[in-house]
């Protein structure tokens, strides 16, 4: 077995160091061998070196400029560095050199979705589907792609049809759960989380099964922005305009029901499961969740208090607590 097929064979059992001793070694004999330099390229990023990975996905391009292969390995590459310009060019110059290999236009479809171009991203992901019609990865790449674009029920067609390839699939099964939770189907969600974290626990495990009480949060910091507004600008016109009072105190109520709404139609069902999977988190994220849920609560109750006794102070606590909430959440990203 040569150097390439022994590091294939360790990191198809999850064995990634011992998988990259191996591709090193047959370096050390062959330093310009382009599949060995693809392949460690592949595995530092695997194992979160993206700088380095890029390196050697470069090297591997200097090595063999005409394989499609070594293209896609630093279109990933470049992906995971941000640096999605050159990642799509990168991609495109794969599809140029293999057209009728499916795995150069699941690149390129993963690289238009980042810059939102989601009908070219779709008939890329589409071209590797008809290319590979029962490839999971391709099928997998077209559902992502849907639901990146918004139509979740196209996305689950492509999911669903991935898991009659494959049932056990944890990367289709992952995205049946996301469908479901998107739809605050939270106990179908759940169900399907628990079954890959039992499956998969290195993969799927406290932080996945936290998502409702984490999903809530990233909820909340995408509306509260976008509706305190309406509520702040007629109160500050309310000495110009009197009606403007009942509209912010009408702005204010609203905003808080459907807070409340949203919190008990997806905690509730949730059960105590994703409480009990926050407390093993990383301690920087558990508290960043818990001063997230303090902000939330803050703002609820000051614009409740502000829809029943209206006072500038009220409005501006407001504003503050969901300048909390954000600050929490871009901890929580870290």
């Amino acid at each position: 077995m040569n150097a390439a097929a022994r590091a294939r064979a360790l990191a198809g059992v999850g064995r990634l160091a011992q998988a990259e001793t191996a591709v090193r070694e047959g370096l050390a004999e062959t330093p310009a061998d382009a599949e060995l330099l693809g392949l460690l390229a592949g595995l530092r990023r695997l194992q979160g070196h993206y700088a380095d990975a890029l390196e050697f996905a470069d090297a591997a391009v200097t090595a063999a400029p005409g394989q499609s292969v070594v293209h896609i390995e630093r279109a990933e590459c470049l992906l995971l560095l941000a640096r999605n310009d050159e990642a799509e060019t990168a991609a495109r110059e794969a599809v140029r050199l293999a057209p009728d290999r499916p795995e150069p236009h699941r690149a390129l479809a993963r690289c238009l979705v980042l810059r939102r171009a989601f009908d070219e991203a779709r008939a890329a992901a589409g071209r590797a589907v008809a290319i590979a019609p029962h490839s999971v990865p391709d099928l997998l790449t077209l559902a992502e792609v849907e639901r990146d674009a918004g139509d979740r029920d196209a996305a689950r067609t492509a999911a669903a049809r991935a898991l009659a390839e494959d049932p056990e699939d944890a990367e289709g099964r992952w995205m049946i759960a996301l469908l479901d939770a998107e739809r605050l189907r939270v106990r179908d969600a759940m169900r399907g989380l628990r079954e890959l974290a039992s499956d998969h626990p290195d993969r799927y495990g406290a932080a996945a099964l936290s998502w409702p009480i984490r999903g809530l949060l990233a909820g909340l910091r995408r509306g509260l922005p976008v509706g305190l507004p309406m509520v702040i600008v007629p109160a500050l016109a309310d000495r110009l305009w009197d009606p403007a009072s009942l509209l912010a105190r009408g702005a204010a109520l609203v905003m808080a029901l459907v807070t409340v709404g949203l919190a008990v139609r997806v905690l509730l069902p949730a059960g105590r499961l994703p409480w009990l999977c926050v407390g093993l988190l990383p301690t920087r994220t558990r508290r960043a969740i818990g001063a997230g849920l303090l902000a939330a609560s803050g703002s609820v109750h000051l614009l409740l208090w502000y829809a029943v006794s209206p006072h500038w102070l009220t409005a501006a606590l407001a504003v503050v607590a969901v300048a909390a909430l954000l600050t929490a959440g871009a901890v929580e990203r870290r």
